[in-house]
């Protein structure tokens, strides 16, 4: 069990992954072939069953992708996700320490955590791993980002940030936005991006592990550049925006050839 997303940011490296929302492993595969470093499967906002979850984190491994699962508000959510193989999880709405801990019990297993035990599921192949060994590959190996979306978040970043079994941070810049009640002008708000700036700042100075959302290339490197480690953008709106490119160009031949 080798996290290679968890390996690279040991390094210092960056990587880059795709959100997607809906059931589709062929759109996983794409990804997967398109070279990102990991697949974040969102079932915070989208629509799977138990089963569809574990046929995309199936068919994420099969094309070398790490799978990483935005998991939902249900108690279960963190258990089921790591049981049917996730490397590693995203969780929202982590507004103090008490809910980071409360994270760390259901994601890592006893004396760290409290995790329930059991070998026969997927991410033990079935009960062919089993004991120690697969225990403690899983906690050291799993990936845990809690999401930072709100002021109260913003205020109790150390606290959360600190807590043993957290690996990072994930800034969640329109629930933060929203949070802040920039409603309408969203991130780009200049309040907005001086509480950015802030995480950011803090971050670096705790050699802290920050992830973000981006919505294209420049997002990608501009985030680099302000210290995110862990780049995740929206498959969603990356194909609609392709979508609407081709309709968009096609039209605008159309208009060329019959002015």
């Amino acid at each position: 069990m080798i996290n290679h997303v968890k390996e690279k940011l040991k390094k210092g490296e960056k990587v880059l992954g795709s959100f997607i929302s809906f059931y589709s492993p062929n759109l996983i595969e794409m990804i997967g072939y398109a070279g990102f470093d990991f697949v974040i499967i969102d079932e915070e906002h989208g629509a799977f069953s138990h089963s569809e979850l574990e046929n995309m984190i199936r068919t994420a491994e099969g094309v070398g992708v790490v799978p990483i699962v935005r998991v939902s508000y249900d108690q279960s959510s963190i258990q089921k996700a790591l049981d049917r193989g996730a490397m590693g999880i995203q969780i929202p709405m982590v507004n103090s320490q008490a809910d980071a801990l409360e994270v760390v019990k259901k994601a890592k297993f006893s004396p760290l955590g409290k995790r329930g035990v059991a070998y026969s599921h997927r991410a033990a192949r079935y009960g062919k791993d089993a004991g120690e060994s697969f225990l403690n590959d899983s906690d050291q190996n799993i990936i845990v980002l809690a999401h930072i979306e709100t002021m109260e978040a913003v205020r109790n970043l150390n606290e959360i940030a600190n807590v043993e079994g957290i690996d990072g941070i994930f800034i969640g810049t329109t629930d933060l936005s929203v949070d802040m009640g920039y409603k309408k002008e969203g991130a780009q708000h200049p309040e907005v991006q001086k509480v950015l700036s802030l995480l950011y700042r803090k971050a670096l100075e705790t050699d802290m592990i920050i992830g973000t959302v981006a919505s294209d290339v420049n997002g990608i490197q501009e985030s680099y550049k302000k210290g995110a480690h862990y780049v995740g953008v929206v498959g969603n709106s990356i194909i609609m925006s392709a979508l609407e490119s081709v309709v968009k160009d096609n039209r605008a031949t159309k208009q060329a050839i019959h002015p």
